[in-house]
């Protein structure tokens, strides 16, 4: 029996449609129109009197939350964290892992490549797509808490090595393009399918074209752990900002980058190029204390996690990154859900079946009240929470 979903608004999130019939079968939408003129079949009903539609969220850097690691990557952590994501909105994401030993990095990707491969069967959480390889190939400069003496030059030996252990489910590697060997690692990275994202790096302009020359695609966490910006040395963030064929991810929580920065970083990336992430870590929707990154004690206070002074990824959640741009850089909701939903569905090359409300895509939507806020979200033609 089809599910028959209703709404005030759905937002496709290329479009507003008014009053919206969205007709499930299967775990896909067979069929999305307006109520005005269409007639309701028979099926399940879900009707959400006065709240909007949209696509369910996609975080494509994540390490944690409700107190676990994705680095321990069992289904004990995943089940927790991904519950924890459905609550806020998303459906899919990248678990994302953090420099440490190659012994550990390697078991780390064994676990999540095999939990990976049988991620569907997950009822009522978010789906994991692929991994996010955020380290070990990155600056000694500008490493953030990443720990100095698991750093590792990039080669192509090293990125197969970490490739096989995954069992070829790497979607994305934040790499530093100025490091030796690191041109020749991304090339054959793009090679295999995986997206190189710019980042932890301390690379001049001509370096960072380089990487983009090779095919590096992305910037992780822009205006963090980059460069700074110069009038006369615009380095990897004038990169990033300057190239219109490559995306970038921000921060948005008002910590990592200034409301006037976020505001800035949209207006040179746009509504096409811009994503949001959270970088997330275990302390996510946990009262204040000690929490693990990657094995790496975090002091979260107020909002704010921090290793031995610095920043050490987030609480944020998705929901409310797109509130933030709402309120920081005035932009309107349906702005603001395309930065979650298809632009990183198309930088991951999955837009035919996510980020995207239409016949034929999953049926992954979450259901908001105006104000941006979650009420429900349906993973599969389910309601998740």
């Amino acid at each position: 029996m089809p599910t028959i979903i209703t709404a005030a608004r759905l937002v496709t999130p290329v479009e507003w449609i008014e009053a919206p019939v969205v007709v499930i079968e299967d775990g896909h939408i067979a069929s999305l129109a307006s109520r005005n003129g269409t007639e309701i079949p028979e099926g399940r009903r879900l009707d959400f009197q006065d709240l909007i539609l949209a696509p369910g969220f996609i975080d494509i850097h994540i390490h944690g939350g409700a107190g676990r690691d994705a680095m321990e990557a069992n289904e004990s952590a995943l089940a927790q964290i991904e519950r924890q994501l459905a609550k806020h909105g998303v459906t899919a994401y990248l678990p994302t892992t953090v420099t440490a030993s190659q012994e550990k990095i390697l078991k780390a990707l064994d676990g999540l490549g095999k939990m990976i491969a049988t991620a569907n069967n997950n009822q009522g959480r978010a789906v994991p797509l692929g991994i996010h390889l955020e380290g070990p190939f990155i600056s000694h400069e500008k490493r953030g808490v990443h720990p100095p003496l698991d750093l590792v030059l990039p080669s192509r030996q090293t990125f197969d090595q970490f490739w096989q252990a995954s069992a070829g489910t790497i979607r994305m590697m934040t790499i530093a393009p100025e490091l030796p060997g690191a041109v020749e690692t991304i090339r054959h990275a793009r090679a295999v399918g995986v997206h190189s994202s710019l980042g932890h790096s301390n690379a001049t302009y001509q370096e960072a074209q380089a990487g983009i020359s090779a095919g590096a695609d992305h910037a992780t966490h822009t205006f963090n752990a980059m460069r700074a910006l110069d009038h006369r040395d615009p380095g990897i963030l004038g990169a990033v900002l300057d190239n219109d064929e490559l995306t970038a991810d921000i921060i948005a929580d008002g910590i990592h980058v200034h409301p006037s920065v976020l505001g800035l970083f949209l207006r040179a990336k746009g509504a096409d190029r811009a994503i949001l992430i959270t970088d997330a870590i275990s302390a996510t929707d946990m009262p204040d204390g000690i929490y693990s990154l990657g094995g790496l004690e975090v002091r979260v206070s107020n909002g704010r996690c921090e290793y031995q002074g610095k920043l050490a990824g987030s609480v944020l959640t998705l929901d409310r990154a797109i509130r933030n741009v709402m309120s920081f850089a005035r932009w309107h909701l349906q702005q603001a859900i395309k930065l979650a939903t298809l632009n990183p569905a198309q930088r991951l090359g999955i837009s035919d079946q996510r980020g995207l409300l239409a016949a034929g895509k999953r049926a992954d939507l979450v259901v908001l009240t105006p104000e941006g806020e979650v009420a429900h979200t349906i993973i599969g033609g389910e309601i998740a929470n």
